[in-house]
């Protein structure tokens, strides 16, 4: 079964840029991936570039066979770049708000966010209106714990 999540990051101008994810979206996988290989802003543009992800690796990595997995070589798997599918591309938004409503329409169970120094997450979950964020480095740190 999946874990949907969706990657995202503040641009320039304000807006929201993100992608969905399909597997692992937990954090204790996708949370700590970003945490531990995405946290150079430019890497993170690089990543969301690309489109949607089927699975997140440690490295953006190169085009290749969209069935083949090789954990060694540690490359995230897109819709577009490796499987060739239309309509891959990441989308902007307006708002936090918008952004979290839009994918919670496509079931994502995880909300990640990179505010140009820090990853924040949330799953979903308002308050009067607006998403609820964690940084993601204290949900990590959680998690260590409670394990």
């Amino acid at each position: 079964m999946a874990t949907r999540s969706t990657i995202a990051y503040r641009t320039a101008e304000g807006k929201i840029r993100a992608v969905y994810c399909h597997w692992d979206g937990y954090p204790a996988y996708n949370g700590a991936m970003l945490q531990e290989h995405y946290r150079d802003p430019a890497k993170v543009a690089a990543l969301v570039t690309l489109g949607n992800i089927s699975s997140l690796g440690r490295l953006i990595g190169e085009k290749h066979d969209f069935d083949w997995r090789d954990d060694d070589a540690g490359f995230t798997t897109y819709y577009g770049r490796d499987r060739g599918e239309p309509d891959q591309d990441a989308k902007e938004f307006e708002t936090v708000a918008d952004w979290v409503e839009h994918y919670k329409s496509s079931w994502a169970e995880y909300f990640y966010l990179f505010n140009g120094d820090h990853w924040i997450v949330t799953n979903g979950h308002t308050e009067g209106g607006f998403p609820v964020f964690d940084f993601l480095s204290e949900v990590l740190t959680k998690l260590s714990v409670d394990n």
